[in-house]
């Protein structure tokens, strides 16, 4: 017989701008979330807990998160792990503590994270050290770094910075005129607003139109094109969330002590996880700025092992950092963006917040809430680390699933990287070249700072190249696409990049 996996329990927490009562760090929020959890739960859950994880926190630097978290809730776990960077984190725990409860390993599992980015002092961090805040200069791990060295030295660094390479992309493959492009992304982001509205725990409690999402004015300046602010993560929130994890037996026993709604009486079952890498993980080795294999394997994995179709999945949430993702995902999944589903039930990271790498703990807490009050009877969570790179998958029902979880996690952990080999790179280029994606990145007074190519020499090999800033050629980027289009290329040995010009 196979061990059903239940959430028992799921908390979240909103810290608000102003505030009656003292600020909590992230693992004084992270506790307050847990502890939500545990009254769903059932009394003494936390202090019998024997599995704890944490999503790792990187606005503030803690040596060991989930033995600090322990301790600040007085358990006594037999096992603790912390993850790596990566927006995909909070999915690939809840997989891995599946499988570790299906194997008879552990019994219960906490998976909590938080962040505090909320600036409350007259110091904030400068913008290009916010998201990264609290890791230690020392910091060895390579998840911590998105871009390679040629990448960065034309400046790719950051996914506000990367992520709108994809979006050209796509507006380029959509065929459709700037404008009427726009539109449909601020269509998109207009309904994930109107979400976000209405959910208890979100960071931005206004609904917009797509009017108001595409229009630049002082308060919604360009970025990073195509995007403006309101089509960029919200990052300085401060959020937590915390869901448990145990078999459905060991639910049983804690069952009769819980306290829940009326309306919370369902029990919900995580019946499938998936969990892929792309082989080409910089965007610089990309053969293909407009699909994501690994985003399509981790989600036919969790699909084929919950043995569900998509068109069962009554409720997405679609990792949403930027358009593109969300976008990205309904190509790789063919879906229709007129889909009456919803693809997010929080307001994604633009509206409801997006928490360093915690946000789909969110995701994995509302879609939970809303199964167990019999809104939806199951639905399906996406998550994404650094620019594609990383994708997990995981689908939660009213209804358990004939299926052994047990392996599904170690399976996914030995599996090949998935995708095409890294496209050969020409560190330094002359000649002509084609485009294959760009972006423009702005200053805070709205003016153009630098633009970045990413392209195809005539020899077949990828270069990245930055373009004169001068008027004609940053209208030329912005209003029509120049994809596809050749450029001029030369090597700059003093400011060591290459720089394109359009022909």
């Amino acid at each position: 017989m196979h061990k059903k996996i239940i959430v028992s329990g799921w908390g979240q927490i909103t810290q608000g701008k102003e505030l009656t009562e003292a600020i909590q760090d992230p693992l004084g929020l992270m506790a307050q979330a847990a502890r939500q959890a545990e009254e769903k739960s059932g009394s003494a859950v936390l202090e019998n807990i024997d599995g704890i994880m944490t999503v790792m926190t990187i606005s503030r630097h803690y040596p060991d998160a989930a033995r600090q978290l322990a301790q600040k809730i007085k358990a006594t776990p037999r096992f603790t792990h912390t993850s790596k960077i990566g927006g995909e984190s909070p999915q690939s725990l809840i997989n891995k503590a599946a499988g570790m409860i299906a194997r008879g390993e552990l019994e219960t599992i906490l998976i909590a994270g938080a962040e505090t980015y909320y600036p409350r002092t007259k110091n904030p961090i400068k913008p290009e050290n916010a998201l990264f805040q609290g890791l230690p200069e020392d910091y060895q791990g390579d998840d911590s770094i998105g871009a390679t060295e040629l990448e960065l030295r034309h400046g790719i660094a950051q996914p506000v910075q990367g992520f709108p390479l994809f979006e050209t992309a796509l507006w380029a493959e959509s065929g459709l005129e700037f404008n009427a492009y726009l539109m449909r992304l601020g269509k998109l982001w207009s309904q994930h607003s109107q979400i976000a509205a209405n959910h208890p725990n979100a960071w931005s409690k206004k609904g917009y139109t797509a009017a108001e999402i595409i229009t630049k004015n002082p308060f919604n300046r360009m970025v990073a094109f195509p995007y403006p602010k309101l089509m960029n993560p919200f990052v300085t929130v401060d959020l937590g969330a915390a869901i448990i994890l145990m078999s459905e037996e060991k639910s049983r026993q804690f069952r009769q002590n819980r306290k829940f709604s009326q309306k919370e009486n369902r029990p919900v079952y995580f019946i499938g996880g998936g969990h892929a890498k792309d082989r080409q993980r910089f965007l610089i080795e990309k053969s293909s700025f407009t699909s994501s294999p690994p985003l399509k394997a981790a989600v036919d994995k969790a699909l084929q092992r919950a043995t569900l179709t998509l068109d069962e999945i009554e409720a997405f949430d679609l990792y949403s950092c930027f358009p593109c993702a969300v976008g990205m995902a309904l190509k790789m999944l063919e879906l229709k963006q007129n889909d009456p589903r919803p693809f997010t039930v929080t307001g994604g990271l633009g509206f409801f917040g997006g928490p360093g790498n915690n946000y789909s703990l969110h995701a994995v807490a509302t879609m939970v809430e809303m199964i167990a009050e019999g809104r939806i009877n199951n639905g399906l969570v996406t998550a994404l680390g650094w620019f594609m790179h990383k994708h997990a998958a995981g689908i939660y029902s009213a209804t358990p699933a004939e299926t052994d979880l047990s392996q599904h996690d170690l399976e996914d952990a030995k599996a090949p990287l998935t995708g095409s080999q890294p496209v050969p790179i020409a560190e330094k280029v002359t000649g002509k070249g084609r485009i294959e994606t760009y972006t423009v990145i702005y200053k805070k007074d709205g003016t153009p700072d630098y633009s970045v190519i990413y392209g195809t020499t005539e020899k077949g090999l990828r270069f990245i190249a930055n373009t004169d800033t001068d008027l004609e050629t940053i209208i030329a980027l912005t209003t029509k696409n120049q994809v596809g289009k050749s450029v001029q290329l030369r090597y700059d040995d003093q400011k060591r990049r290459n720089l394109a010009q359009l022909l």
